[in-house]
């Protein structure tokens, strides 16, 4: 019964766990990064996307539009020099398609105003810049500008307007700025982006959608998606959830082998009550369910057992471990090396179905050989020497 509990207890909490970093996934990383990207080919950028930005919205599956302005840099400030990635946004809009907004731990996106030059960091980005809200930092482009000093690189002093903290790695290497300053940081063409960020209703449509909604222009434009960006991450969680479910599997198997090896000492020992009980009118059916009954009810015990454990630890050990965490003052998952910085879970009971399903059908298949080998009892060679 032991062994039982603790096989199910464990695959019904590490489960819990992958789903909880899938969740993260979908909710963290993808609610941050673009569903799907449509912009159009070459330098110049996308003109007229307000006429399209509000035919895409008319689109099935399109939850929302927005358009921005891209660009790849480096920060500094106080002497240290942080690559990261730029994003020009329309904080009137980018509600839309993104969840910044409902995690600001200072400062707002409304503070991003055209001409101002006001910046927002993720917070590991500002701790390792050593800035907060108010202070300046320079935006340094891998272009250079010509000018009587020679070619310079192009550079531009921001003011540090907020910061936000997803608990992802997002925090380390991401910045947002208004989308009019940076379409003038790259000197691009007044009116013109480098192309519109879509949220779906279904982000597992989201390459097929985005095909869908590019062919259906009169124009080319290239097609991204976070299949491309994100997809191989996903995929890792997906296949580590389905190997250490198996793996974890072979505890239970393990469980259902100490179900068979008790149940045929018990027969072993208790061959003569057996042939006893034979003598006085019991059929090999009757031998045979008594020890299954003994097996089913061992499994039963077990698995309830190891149901409950999982489940209370399922729904507690996000608590717990940062609980451990504050006691011990070290932390387990860094976000400057995951893409999380706790232990997520989520509780799926289709998932403890499963397992509870899969865990009784063990024990009940352990119990047919010992009960067999019962219900073969011959009275007379058992009772021969007592």
């Amino acid at each position: 019964m032991l062994g039982l509990m603790l096989g199910v207890a464990a695959l019904i909490l590490v489960l819990s766990v992958m789903n909880g970093f899938d969740r993260e996934l979908r909710q963290r990383i993808l609610g941050m990064v673009p569903h799907a990207t449509l912009g159009a080919y070459g330098d110049e950028g996308l003109d007229g996307w307000q006429e399209l930005a509000t035919e895409i919205r008319l689109e099935p599956g399109v939850a929302g539009v927005a358009p921005f302005v891209q660009a790849q840099g480096m920060l500094t400030s106080y002497g240290r020099v942080q690559g990261v990635q730029v994003n020009g946004i329309d904080p009137r809009v980018e509600n839309e398609v993104s969840i910044i907004s409902d995690h600001m731990q200072q400062g707002e996106t409304g503070l991003l105003q055209a001409g101002e030059y006001n910046i927002v960091l993720g917070e590991l980005l500002a701790r390792f810049l050593g800035v907060s809200v108010g202070d300046k930092v320079t935006l340094v482009l891998p272009e250079a500008s010509v000018s009587v000093a020679g070619v310079v690189p192009r550079m531009k002093r921001f003011t540090v307007a907020g910061l936000f903290s997803v608990g992802a790695e997002l925090d380390a290497n991401l910045a947002y700025i208004h989308i009019d300053d940076a379409a003038r940081l790259k000197r691009m063409q007044p009116g013109r982006v480098d192309g519109l960020r879509l949220k779906l209703d279904d982000l597992f449509k989201a390459p097929e959608l985005a095909r869908r909604v590019a062919m259906a222009q009169e124009r080319p434009f290239y097609v991204s998606d976070w299949t491309r960006t994100h997809g191989n991450l996903f995929q890792a969680i997906q296949m580590e959830k389905r190997m250490i479910a198996l793996l974890l599997l072979l505890i239970v198997f393990v469980a259902a082998f100490n179900i068979v090896s008790t149940l045929v000492m018990v027969v072993t020992d208790k061959r003569s009550d057996i042939a006893i009980l034979r003598t006085m009118g019991a059929t090999p059916a009757s031998i045979l369910r008594i020890f299954m009954v003994q097996g089913v009810l061992i499994g039963f015990i077990g698995t309830a057992l190891g149901v409950g454990l999982g489940v209370t630890l399922a729904l507690t050990v996000t608590d717990l471990v940062a609980w451990v965490e504050r006691m011990l003052g070290i932390q387990f998952l860094s976000s400057e090396v995951y893409f999380i910085s706790y232990l997520p879970s989520e509780l799926v009971w289709s998932d403890v179905g499963l397992i509870t399903s899969a865990a009784l059908l063990i024990s009940f298949v352990a119990t047919l050989y010992p009960a067999w080998r019962a219900s073969r009892t011959q009275p007379a060679e058992a009772l021969r020497y007592e």
